[in-house]
């Protein structure tokens, strides 16, 4: 099981609040789409879930297999099973990709990992995402075109195996090909054991990986729930057509 359950979650950032009594339940095997205007706070979300320190918790609560998290630290969450990919993946250079990556996937099972085991996984990764192995030796995202550090960010996601993913415009800069790979390797992920939050602003995501249901906040709160002809409402009026 890997239910996540959002209840009435107030958050505030640098003292104003983005979220006022969001609330939302995300099954055990199942992927829910968040759609809203910027601003509307998705982003604030995924941080809260995660554990960023400058999200504040104002009231409610968030709770994972049924269990409250907001007073665990965020490296805590990600041992859980939380993933967070980012909007805008954070650059580290003199870090490389295999360090930065082994060094998670050993702090997720508190285990160490030989080289030969993570290696073996790594490249069937890489090569899974058609990322050329020689970037093992570069920096963390440094030089990385957009799609590049979203095709990383679904890397991570595939050595790591988390149970909760959260995808924070996973789509944005990529191209028609970048989509489809990025794509594959979240469908490839799917499972009865998994449950994942996908924020997203276009209905092209969701032809490649289709959501059990999908939301629209707006004001900081759920507006609208229901499935893949609320997108296609988005596309025709907009959000307001929905109440944002």
């Amino acid at each position: 099981m890997s239910a996540l359950e959002i209840k009435e979650l107030s958050v505030s950032v640098e003292g104003k609040v983005v979220l006022h009594g969001f609330s939302l339940l995300i099954p055990s095997g199942e992927v829910h789409a968040l759609m809203g205007p910027n601003g509307a706070g998705k982003s604030s979300l995924a941080n809260a879930i995660a554990g960023h320190p400058s999200y504040k918790i104002e009231r409610g609560d968030i709770l994972f297999n049924g269990s409250s998290i907001v007073d665990l630290l965020p490296d805590e969450r990600a041992r859980l099973g939380i993933f967070l990919s980012f909007q805008y993946p954070a650059e580290l250079p003199g870090v490389s990709v295999a360090n930065f990556i082994r060094a998670a996937v050993e702090a997720r099972s508190k285990e160490h990992v030989s080289a030969t085991e993570f290696y073996k996984k790594l490249y069937e990764c890489m090569d899974f995402l058609h990322i050329d192995r020689s970037f093992t030796s570069r920096s963390m995202n440094v030089g990385f075109s957009g799609g590049e550090k979203k095709r990383f960010e679904i890397l991570q996601m595939l050595m790591l195996r988390p149970t909760c993913a959260l995808l924070d415009e996973i789509d944005s800069g990529l191209d028609v090909d970048a989509l489809k790979i990025v794509a594959e390797g979240f469908n490839s992920m799917r499972s009865a054991g998994m449950s994942a939050l996908l924020i997203t602003h276009y209905r092209r995501l969701l032809h490649h990986i289709v959501p059990d249901a999908v939301h629209v906040i707006g004001g900081g709160h759920v507006v609208r729930s229901g499935g893949l002809e609320l997108v296609d409402s988005l596309e025709r009026g907009g959000y307001q057509s929905v109440g944002t």
